[in-house]
């Protein structure tokens, strides 16, 4: 993502101890996204925008063979580094730029939780996962759900603006988009589409935030897409 809308400085330490444990991140959209990934022992993951770390400690815990992450914040990293160790390969890097620095066909599965609506370029992002993954590999992303976006920034369901959604004492910048224009950008790649969730945060979730936990429930507010690289 763009270093303006990387989670820099005390905003990335608020969103590092958030993601932790909270209903939507930790109890919603990570389960979904461990789901879809399916049995990932001994694989070979690419961790884009992989924040603190959250997210790759589960999939090392699930038995995948190296885990290499990737994040435009330093913050952030430093947070995934206390959390990994040495369990996987942490590189700053803008995600608005080649992954120049990867190998061709080097990664059996790449993930991407909800950092793709944060993303200016795209369909070259796509075009870089779709040369590391080797044919056959998986592509696993989550994004805040169209509908979700629509019914709290209002307008039109239709629209692809930039919006500012508060955390903590700031503000986070994102490009909400219809579903079409998501899953059209992904397909057009030559992805193919497995399985798409709209997933409801676990029960555990009850306990953290009983609010937030009905309300994923009652509203969709994520979608988690699996895909695959013929």
């Amino acid at each position: 993502m763009r270093a303006e809308t990387a989670y820099h400085g005390e905003m990335g330490n608020q969103f590092a101890t958030l993601a932790t444990d909270n209903a939507y991140n930790a109890h919603t959209d990570r389960p979904a996204m461990l789901r879809l990934a399916g049995d990932v022992k001994s694989l070979r993951v690419l961790d884009l925008g992989c924040g603190a770390g959250h997210l790759a400690a589960e999939l090392l815990k699930l038995g995948v063979a190296q885990v290499i992450g990737i994040d435009g914040s330093e913050t952030l990293l430093h947070a995934a580094r206390e959390r990994l160790g040495e369990g996987a390969i942490l590189h700053q890097h803008d995600l608005e730029e080649p992954l120049t620095f990867l190998q061709d066909q080097s990664f059996d599965l790449a993930v991407m939780a909800l950092v793709y609506h944060h993303i200016e370029a795209r369909a070259q992002l796509l075009a870089e996962i779709w040369r590391v993954l080797r044919p056959g590999g998986y592509l696993r992303v989550s994004t805040t759900h169209p509908t979700a976006d629509w019914n709290y920034f209002g307008g039109s369901y239709f629209a692809d603006d930039r919006v500012e959604l508060p955390l903590g004492n700031g503000f986070i910048s994102y490009r909400r988009m219809p579903l079409e224009m998501f899953l059209g950008e992904l397909l057009g790649t030559g992805f193919v589409l497995d399985e798409l969730v709209e997933p409801r945060a676990t029960e555990q979730a009850r306990l953290v935030d009983s609010h937030r936990y009905d309300k994923t429930h009652r509203v969709p507010l994520f979608l988690t897409v699996k895909l695959r690289r013929p």
